[in-house]
C-alpha cells in the first residue's frame, strides 16, 4: 500500500509553485492528499480486454489505497470508431468485475458529464483560451495536402510529420482563408524543449516531442476534439490528481505536460503500465476474442480469479504468493504502486486457470457465493442441454441444489471454470448418453446384456450406500460370479453409463450420478446393445 509520505513525494510537483492556484479550487486539478482522484478513460470501440482491466485495476487500487476516488470516463470523440452499446458494456464489466466506479456515466457525480461527446462546449470554450494567447493557431491544409506531405515524406524515408505551415501564416493570410470560408483544424505550438517527465513508475524520462512530429491537431474541423486535448482539459477539470495509463501513451507524455503549461495548469502526476504480451511476445489486441473479459464471464470464470491473474503478472505486490486468491479488498490492502513492474507482461494462461480453480474451492465454502455459481451453473445447463432435459424430473433432479453442489465438490480438481462442465466429456453426468461405441466394448464370454442386468439387479436391490467402495464390491462380485476380470466389466460400465471409454474412476462417476441414474444409463445401454444387434 502507498503510505501518505510517498504519495507526499510523489505529488509533491503538482502542488509547489501553484499551490495556491491547487488549494483555490478543487476544479483546477487540486493535489491534497486527502483528495486523490484517478479515472479509467477507455474509448467505446469494443470490448473490455485484459488490458483495459488491467489498467482499470490499478486505478482502482490505487484510489482505494489511499482513500480516494475512482472515475470513469468514456472518450468517445472519434465517432467513427464508435460501437453502440460498448459504453454501457464496458461500465457494467467494472461492476461485475467488483472495481465500480465511484463516478461514470451512470453513477453520475459533481463534475460531469463523464461522456466526452456530450461536453463540447467545454472544449470550444477551452481552445479559444489557447488561441488567445497564442499556443494553437487554425490550420486551412487540406487533406489532398496532407496526404501529399505523407506520402512525400513515406518516399524519402522519413517518419511522416506536419511541416507546421500554418503556424507561420500572416494576418493577411488568415483573413484570406476566412473570408474564402477554407475549412480549419487548430493545432497546437509544440515547443522545440527537451521536457523532463517523472513517470511514477518509469522514473525520469525526457523527451523533445517537437522533434519527432509536427504541431498536432487538438481541434478537429468537425468540432471535436482529438484525444491530447480532451484529455488534458477533462484531467484538469475532474480534479485528476494521478493518470495511471498503458505505457503506449508515454511518447505522447510530452505534448500533454505542454499543454498544461499553455494553459498555466499543474499537472497530475502520471505513472505508465507495461505492455501485455501474448505467450510468444506478440502484442495483445482488442480483435482477439480470447482476451475480452466478457468472454472470461460468459466461460464462467470468476471476477476474483481474473483480477488476481491480472495483479499477478502485472506486480504491485510484495511477496506475492499465487497458491492463494485475493479478495478485492486484501488486493486494495496490500497495492503498492512501487512495486509494478517496468517490463512488458507475458500472459501465462495456466495462472488463470489455477487462479479460477482457487476461486472454484472459496465458493464451495461460502454459501452465498455457491449460490451465484449454482445460478450460473443452471443457467450454463438449461442453455446447452434443455431440449435433451425432456422430462421435468430429469430437470428437477439434475437442476437441484444438492445435486449441482455433488457435481461441484466432485469435479472441482478436474475443471478450471464452469464451462468445463459442459464438455463432451462431462455431458454425461446431466444428460443420458445417447450414443454407444458398441465396437469398442470389451470381449467376454457371456453377452454383455446378461453382466449389466446383473449389475443392474445387484444394484437395485442393494440396501448399501452408493459409494464408491460399495460399487468396487458389487463389480467383483459380478467378476466372481462370470468368471470376468474387474477391469473388463469396469470398461463395459464406464461405456454404459457415460458413452466414453476413458475418464475418472467408474466407482466415482457412478457415485456422483447417484443410484436411480446409473439404473437409468444402465437400462438405456441394454437399450443401445440390443439396437445394435
Amino acid at each position: 500500500m502507498l503510505h501518505r509520505a510517498l504519495l507526499r513525494q510523489v505529488t509533491a510537483h503538482c502542488c509547489s509553485s501553484h499551490s495556491k492556484q491547487c488549494i483555490r479550487s478543487f476544479r483546477v486539478s487540486s493535489c491534497c492528499l486527502d483528495d486523490v482522484r484517478v479515472r479509467f478513460a477507455p474509448s467505446p470501440t469494443g470490448y473490455l480486454h485484459l488490458g483495459g482491466l488491467r489498467t482499470a485495476l490499478y486505478n482502482f487500487l490505487f484510489a482505494k489505497a489511499n482513500n480516494g476516488k475512482f472515475i470513469l470516463r468514456i472518450e468517445d470523440t472519434d465517432q467513427s470508431r464508435l460501437v453502440p452499446q460498448a459504453s454501457e458494456r464496458l461500465e457494467e464489466m467494472l461492476v461485475w468485475a467488483k472495481i465500480p466506479p465511484d463516478e461514470s456515466p451512470e453513477v453520475g457525480g459533481p463534475v460531469g458529464p463523464y461522456m466526452q461527446s456530450q461536453r463540447l462546449p467545454l472544449y470550444q470554450e477551452y481552445v479559444k483560451k489557447l488561441l488567445e494567447n497564442g499556443t494553437a493557431y487554425k490550420c486551412y491544409c487540406s487533406s489532398r495536402r496532407l496526404n501529399w506531405l505523407r506520402n512525400d515524406a513515406i518516399r524519402r524515408n522519413e517518419v511522416p510529420r506536419y511541416d507546421n505551415r500554418c503556424r507561420h501564416l500572416s494576418q493577411n493570410q488568415i483573413k484570406e482563408q476566412e473570408l474564402k470560408g477554407t475549412e480549419s483544424c487548430i493545432r497546437f505550438k509544440l515547443g522545440a524543449v527537451k521536457e523532463p517527465i517523472e513517470d511514477l513508475i518509469y522514473g525520469s524520462l525526457a523527451n523533445t516531442v517537437a522533434e519527432q512530429e509536427g504541431d498536432p491537431v487538438i481541434m478537429k474541423a468537425d468540432g471535436f476534439p482529438t484525444y491530447h486535448f480532451a484529455n488534458v482539459v477533462d484531467d484538469h477539470l475532474m480534479g485528476i490528481t494521478h493518470v495511471l495509463r498503458g505505457v503506449e501513451w508515454q511518447v505522447s507524455t510530452p505534448k500533454h505536460l505542454q499543454l498544461y503549461r499553455a494553459f498555466g495548469w499543474n499537472p497530475p502526476v502520471i505513472g505508465h503500465l507495461p505492455l501485455i504480451l501474448n505467450r510468444d511476445g506478440s502484442k495483445l489486441s482488442k480483435r482477439q476474442g480470447d482476451v475480452h473479459i466478457e468472454h472470461y464471464r460468459a466461460q464462467g470464470y470468476a471476477a476474483e480469479a481474473i483480477l488476481n491473474f491480472v495483479t499477478d503478472i502485472g506486480g504491485g505486490f510484495e511477496g506475492r504468493d499465487s497458491r492463494h486468491l485475493l479478495s478485492v479488498e486484501e488486493l486494495i490492502e496490500k497495492f503498492d504502486v512501487s512495486r509494478i513492474t517496468k517490463n512488458s507482461c507475458r500472459l501465462d494462461m495456466e495462472k488463470l486457470y489455477h487462479y479460477n480453480q482457487l476461486s472454484l474451492h472459496k465458493c464451495l465454502e461460502d454459501p452465498s457465493e455457491l449460490k451465484v455459481l449454482l445460478a450460473q451453473l443452471r443457467d450454463l445447463l438449461r442453455k446447452t442441454y434443455s431440449e435433451r432435459l425432456w422430462s421435468s424430473t430429469a430437470q428437477e433432479r439434475v437442476l437441484s441444489t444438492d445435486y449441482l453442489t455433488q457435481v461441484l465438490e466432485w469435479s472441482k480438481v478436474r475443471i478450471t471454470c464452469l464451462q468445463d462442465l459442459l464438455h463432451p466429456d462431462f455431458s454425461y453426468v446431466w444428460v443420458v448418453p445417447d450414443q454407444l461405441p458398441v465396437s469398442g466394448l470389451p470381449a467376454m464370454p457371456c453377452s454383455h446384456v446378461t453382466v449389466l442386468r446383473r449389475v443392474e439387479d445387484l444394484i437395485a436391490s442393494s440396501t448399501d450406500s452408493f459409494t464408491k467402495e460399495n460399487i468396487a464390491r458389487l463389480v467383483k462380485n459380478v467378476g466372481k460370479e462370470y468368471k470376468l476380470k474387474t477391469p473388463a466389466i469396469m470398461k463395459l460400465m464406464r461405456m454404459s453409463v457415460s458413452g466414453l471409454t476413458e475418464g475418472p474412476p467408474v466407482g466415482e462417476m457412478l457415485a456422483v450420478l447417484g443410484k436411480e441414474a446409473a439404473l437409468e444409463r444402465i437400462r438405456h445401454a441394454v437399450w443401445l446393445i440390443q439396437s445394435n444387434n
